[in-house]
């Protein structure tokens, strides 16, 4: 039998695999040490070698699943930045949201690591434990501020509030259309479908590029009656 040489890589992989598979399926607190150490196929101890705790683990599982979505945002965000300052111009907002909304879809191009990365996210913003919450949000913190910051010189007309309920807004869609209208999806006869991520990408930011860059109107609030 031939071996890889790195029994302890294939192990914390193992770990890290059923630990992203449980987590989703189960939510977080409801799978336990024991059902991980089962599914991996590794006894306790392995896991609290490799990862030294639970909340460790889970840090490591959310981690591998955003890091490169995130990495590649802020690579192509800080290129734009960079590109429109040597010009001496403002950043194009639809550049920058195509950078920051790209990835998402063309990095996890297999269907069942975008549904792990949605469930995942779900999971953690309904624990009521807001500690696996901030796990989450300081990994999509840093890449969400540096568009933020981004679309404020790109759009320097626009109130910062309301730049930052458009963003939302944008996410959220971006979400939608990556969890609701996938082919597999329960959803997907409700929802046109697209030939490829490109085509979906594309329509996506039609929508929120113009969604996000037109000028602002005040609301004009209504008064109370007495």
């Amino acid at each position: 039998m031939k071996h890889s040489g790195k029994p302890g890589r294939d192990t914390r992989k193992r770990i890290l695999d059923a630990a992203e598979y449980l987590f989703s399926h189960n939510g977080f607190h409801r799978t336990s040490i024991k059902q991980l150490a089962s599914e991996a196929k590794v006894n306790l101890a392995a896991i609290n070698y490799h990862f030294g705790s639970k909340m460790a683990l889970i840090e490591k599982v959310i981690e591998r699943q955003l890091r490169p979505i995130n990495q590649q945002r802020v690579e192509r965000l800080a290129a734009i930045r960079q590109t429109a300052a040597r010009k001496g111009c403002r950043p194009l907002a639809e550049d920058l949201l195509h950078a920051f909304i790209e990835p998402a879809f063309t990095i996890n191009t297999q269907m069942q690591e975008r549904r792990y990365l949605l469930a995942l996210a779900g999971r953690a913003f309904s624990e009521t434990d807001t500690a696996i919450r901030t796990i989450f949000i300081n990994q999509f913190k840093p890449p969400f501020m540096l568009l933020f910051q981004a679309m404020r010189e790109a759009l320097p007309d626009l109130p910062e509030d309301v730049l930052l309920w458009r963003l939302h807004f944008a996410i959220g869609a971006m979400t939608h259309c990556m969890r609701l209208c996938s082919v597999d999806s329960p959803s997907a006869d409700l929802c046109p479908q697209a030939d490829d991520s490109e085509t979906q990408v594309k329509m996506l930011m039609e929508f929120v590029t113009r969604g996000i860059c037109t000028p602002y109107q005040p609301v004009e609030k209504r008064s109370k009656r007495r």
